[in-house]
């Protein structure tokens, strides 16, 4: 599989170490020609608003969309969450539009007012370790929407289908439970190439 990051912002190195740890290769992505031949991409932390109108200016963000509507597998951590969101407050802004959730922009606080806290997941057993830097909060998750750990009674990770937002950072953390499972997401889509588009089973 491999796995494009957006390198423009954020710990994508991180993300890049953890998903090669766990056998993907990885390839930084910054024009729209590098997304082409990816199962899957993430959008990493940052300023959504500097990656949007970077998104925006290169041609990427049409890319994207249509990335995703094609089955590409999608994960947006912190500022990436942001941007993969149907409606974004604190202040208002427009995004990919491609998550039916609503996200807060700095709402869990200021960067000197980061944490690392546990919560439960549906993925593991165990609790799952969530790093916030400045996280945004997921105030509203629509039906389709499917939860897969929460902090502070809100939704950190979530999933619809072939797309994942998580408000925390688990790239930072030892723990490769949720790029386990976006790596998951991605196999899928390249098993569906194989079949000539239609689902294994």
């Amino acid at each position: 599989m491999k796995i494009g990051i957006l390198a423009v912002q954020g710990d994508f190195e991180a993300h890049a170490a953890m998903l090669q740890q766990l056998g993907a290769e990885t390839r930084e992505v910054r024009t729209a020609t590098d997304l082409d031949g990816c199962d899957g991409l993430v959008l990493p932390g940052g300023e959504s608003t500097t990656q949007l109108k970077f998104l925006q200016e290169e041609g990427l963000a049409d890319k994207i969309v249509k990335f995703a509507e094609h089955g590409g597998a999608i994960f947006g951590t912190c500022a990436g969450a942001i941007l993969l969101a149907k409606d974004v407050k604190h202040p208002a802004q427009v995004s990919l539009n491609l998550m039916d959730m609503t996200v807060v922009r700095n709402a869990y606080g200021r960067q000197i007012a980061s944490d690392v806290v546990s919560g439960p997941t549906v993925l593991k057993k165990g609790p799952l370790e969530m790093v916030f830097i400045r996280g945004p909060v997921i105030e509203r998750a629509g039906p389709s929407v499917k939860v897969l750990a929460e902090y502070a009674g809100k939704p950190a990770l979530v999933q619809h289908e072939n797309i994942m937002a998580a408000t925390f950072h688990p790239e930072l953390t030892d723990d490769t439970t949720v790029h386990e499972h976006f790596l998951s997401l991605a196999k899928a889509r390249v098993k569906k190439s194989a079949n000539g588009g239609k689902s294994s089973t």
